[in-house]
């Protein structure tokens, strides 16, 4: 052997014995790799039992230049409230799941929790294990349960409902539980009575809504401390935009008086649609301290009716913060305020008319409207419209109002036109006045009405609107 050889021989064996010695002592992928998540704890909002969440998922990506193949359960497994899908396969248990270099997959959760006999929103956990040889990791999952009185609708055809209140009937929905309407409207049938308590939240599922039916009428009386709240049952935070999560709160004609005070209506289609299916009766509906916002269509829709709103707020709304079609309507220290900005709104935030159409017929009739002390404005150029048959008797009246208008109305008497509010927040939907604002002090005295939306009190000079300078309802409201 020459020389040369002997030298390539000696370089050969010296890289096989470092070749063969870091070959032991590498680490393989599979034995101490970590993987990332998107999110360390997947947290559901309050979940009604018996009921499915919407799903929320995470990531999980290898940031290795090579594959690695991991094992992933459920550590509840079948007894867990919650379920999962991995990389688009439904289980509890998965193995060799493999993520490519560089890549990722995704986990979907979803849970849904089993009653018990607890009122109050409790607490369910578990979470997904990911094993890749000699490493454990995990995401946690976390849920709030809530127990509620739940009803489905179970007659009906194109239109589901179930009758919560038959005929001379008087039902009580007390605060121990919130209820939950599912598959269509809670029906208050012809002489009917529902009465709902101070502190009682009603959620409403897809295309739910609560119905009183001709004759019949619902008494939902708050209280500042306890009021009651009509929205949608999707409670996870990135629905607080979804405005059309339940259809509306419907009420048809009556001889007696419908009542809502302290209510927060939110999140509908329509908040509240009140009309009449066949003939003009004297009942009313009665509107005190209420909040109708965030819908997709119009907060107050009224036709051939009466009503009578007291310190009331109506905003943030698709259309028309409130309609109002032939009828005798009352609107004293009401603001309708609207900054919708999720669509080109063009409807003006206050509409009266002696007509309308419900799609097959045309109606006209007398229109009879007041608006004491009360704010109209908004984000486009004219925020009242009105629509008037000369062949209908119409009686128009703004007095001491503040309006958004182009042109100065005959029907306006002491009123403030075009000068901002200087609402406190209009992206918050906190439409107490600043200081400054022009509708301080500038409301007529003698109306009886000696608090505002908040329970403040209101001295002689009363300002225009809902709130007294100094007042909000930033903290009672369940939605922005």
């Amino acid at each position: 052997m020459n020389k040369k050889f002997h030298l390539f021989l000696i370089f050969f064996l010296l890289c096989t014995a470092i070749l063969a010695f870091t070959s032991c002592h590498r680490i393989h992928p599979e034995e101490d790799s970590k993987v990332s998540f998107s999110t360390n704890l997947v947290q559901f909002d309050t979940v009604f039992t018996t009921v499915g969440s919407a799903t929320q998922n995470f990531r999980v990506y290898n940031p290795y230049n090579y594959d690695i193949k991991l094992d992933v359960y459920l550590a509840g497994g079948d007894h867990s409230q919650f379920s999962i899908n991995v990389d688009g396969v439904a289980g509890t248990s998965f193995k060799d799941v493999e993520i490519p270099a560089k890549d990722s997959i995704f986990v979907h959760v979803k849970v849904n929790v089993n009653p018990n006999d607890q009122s109050q929103p409790f607490v369910v956990t578990d979470s997904v294990v990911f094993l890749h040889g000699n490493t454990m990791q995990d995401v946690d999952l976390m849920a709030y349960g809530q127990n509620a009185h739940f009803i489905v609708a179970d007659q009906g055809s194109s239109l589901r409902y179930k009758i919560i209140a038959h005929e001379h009937e008087t039902v009580h929905w007390t605060n121990d539980l919130p209820y939950v309407i599912y598959g269509g409207y809670a029906a208050v049938d012809s002489l009917g009575t529902l009465i709902i308590d101070p502190g009682t939240t009603i959620y409403f599922h897809n295309g739910a809504g609560l119905w009183i039916y001709r004759y019949g009428n619902i008494q939902a009386v708050g209280t500042q401390e306890q009021p009651i709240t009509f929205r949608g049952d999707k409670l996870n935070s990135w629905f607080d935009t979804d405005y059309a999560q339940w259809d509306r709160i419907w009420i048809n004609e009556s001889n007696i008086d419908n009542h809502f005070e302290n209510v927060e209506i939110t999140n509908a289609f329509i908040g509240l649609q009140v009309e009449s299916l066949s003939e003009y009766l004297n009942g009313k509906t009665i509107l005190k301290n209420c909040v109708v916002h965030n819908t997709y269509n119009s907060g107050l829709l009224a036709r051939a009716t009466n009503i009578r709103a007291e310190n009331c707020q109506f905003s943030n709304n698709g259309s028309c913060g409130a309609e109002l079609h032939i009828g005798n309507y009352d609107f004293r220290h009401v603001t309708i305020a609207n900054y919708f900005h999720q669509s080109g709104r063009k409807n003006p935030a206050l509409y009266a008319a002696t007509n309308y159409t419900d799609g097959v017929y045309q109606y006209v009739g007398p229109l009879a409207a007041s608006f004491t002390n009360c704010i109209v404005y908004g984000s486009i150029e004219n925020e009242i419209g009105l629509s008037l048959n000369d062949d209908q008797e119409h009686n128009l009246l703004f007095e001491n109002c503040l309006v958004r208008c182009e042109q100065a109305l005959d029907c306006f008497t002491n009123c403030i036109r075009n000068q901002n509010p200087k609402f406190n927040a209009n992206s918050d939907q906190d439409y107490g006045l600043q200081e400054g604002s022009p509708a301080i002090d500038a409301g007529k005295t003698g109306l009886g009405i000696t608090t505002d939306i908040t329970g403040a009190p209101r001295d002689d000079r009363p300002d225009i609107g809902a709130f007294e300078f100094g007042s909000s309802l930033r903290r009672r409201l369940s939605l922005r």
